[in-house]
């Protein structure tokens, strides 16, 4: 699939739908609303009261069903905001009306409807995006930068962690939050940011232990977990994940140390630079001093979905590759998975849990 998109030379924006109007979606609406190479079209819930209020609220058609929409409303990308579990459903939809498809973490709750969008994406000849906006924190783009730039020499130990309230009313607001169908627990769902983060600055993880528990909340999957890893280099990882701390969100973090440099990213979004050293000087530490003070986002959402849109532009234009596509999207739901089989076989885990069918890495379309 070809779409021209606004520039130079009187190309039009891109027509972009979205499907399921909860609490992200204002995110996307933000970031849409903010690029004049992107128009909105259309939106899909299936609460009826909700839709009609994005609809209103962004002055485009709005829809119950996506089906219908999707005959509707001729969109060149969908954005997928719906539950976890939902995800493949209805990007596989989406790529199979022949829109490339932004699918909000995680990619899916099973591996094998991972792959399944994926593969829909291949075959379809669209792209699949999937949203890793914390990746692009400013202060996150330099430790990466720093890593890959080799300042900290052998990486030894890399921590993130996650220390969030969620009440007992947040799971409550929908049916779906908080089970294993649709959802997941801290793990899959608040701390699936993180879990990507570690794994995208330390590497590939060989193998996981991890214990989960329900301890307060009234919901089918856990609100509170710790896991170990090992990484493929021989380097140590702890993930904390909590929606239980009192009073508020405290903390969502990053911690890498190496035999060269140590560096902790916090704030309660990766937002802040906390310890930042490094044996050798660079002309990055000149940036990273200015982000020690740096002022929480107002959500945990943080600013990264308008440069994230930003890239997808960027890409359908032909100008860049995909930040983070499916397969990319894929790596932290192993994981995530990986810690609860640990969890439940209460045994370390080898990873991966599963490779791709040949026939993914060979299908034709965009590589997604």
């Amino acid at each position: 699939m070809s779409v021209k998109a606004a520039g130079d030379g009187g190309q039009r924006p891109f027509r972009i739908a979205l499907v399921g109007c909860g609490r992200i979606s204002e995110r996307h609406f933000e970031a849409i609303a903010a690029m004049p190479a992107l128009r909105l079209v259309a939106v899909c819930d299936e609460v009826a009261e909700r839709a009609r209020q994005a609809g209103e609220k962004m002055s485009v058609p709005f829809y119950t069903n996506l089906a219908t929409m999707l005959a509707e409303a001729p969109a060149d990308i969908v954005a997928v905001c719906t539950p976890s579990g939902l995800h493949p459903r209805h990007g596989i939809m989406a790529a199979k009306a022949g829109a490339h498809v932004i699918c909000e973490k995680p990619i899916a709750t099973r591996l094998e409807e991972a792959d399944a969008l994926v593969y829909a994406c291949d075959q379809a000849g669209v792209y699949l995006f999937v949203v890793k906006q914390n990746r692009l924190n400013p202060a996150i783009q330099l430790l990466k930068r720093s890593i890959d730039l080799g300042r900290f020499g052998r990486i030894y130990l890399a921590n993130t962690t996650v220390r969030w309230q969620r009440p007992q009313s947040y799971y409550d607001m929908a049916p779906w939050r908080g089970t294993w169908e649709f959802d997941g627990g801290a793990f899959m769902n608040q701390a699936s940011h993180y879990v990507d983060m570690i794994q995208w600055l330390v590497g590939p993880v060989e193998s996981v232990s991890a214990k989960t528990a329900t301890l307060a909340r009234r919901i089918e999957s856990e609100d509170t977990g710790v896991a170990i890893l090992r990484f493929r280099s021989g380097a140590l990882g702890t993930i904390e994940v909590t929606m239980l701390a009192y009073p508020r969100n405290l903390e969502g973090s990053v911690t890498i140390i190496g035999e060269q440099g140590s560096v902790k990213v916090g704030g309660t979004a990766l937002n802040r630079i906390e310890t930042w050293e490094f044996a050798i000087y660079h002309d990055i530490d000149r940036e990273a001093e200015l982000l020690r003070g740096a002022p929480n986002p107002l959500s945990v959402y943080g600013s990264g979905h308008k440069p994230y849109y930003e890239n997808v532009v960027n890409v359908l234009r032909g100008d860049s590759a995909p930040d983070t596509d499916g397969r990319e999207g894929r790596k932290s739901l192993e994981l995530i998975l990986g810690i609860y089989e640990s969890a439940r076989a209460e045994r370390e885990i080898a990873l991966p849990l599963r490779a791709f069918p040949p026939d993914h890495e060979t299908s034709g379309g965009r590589r997604s």
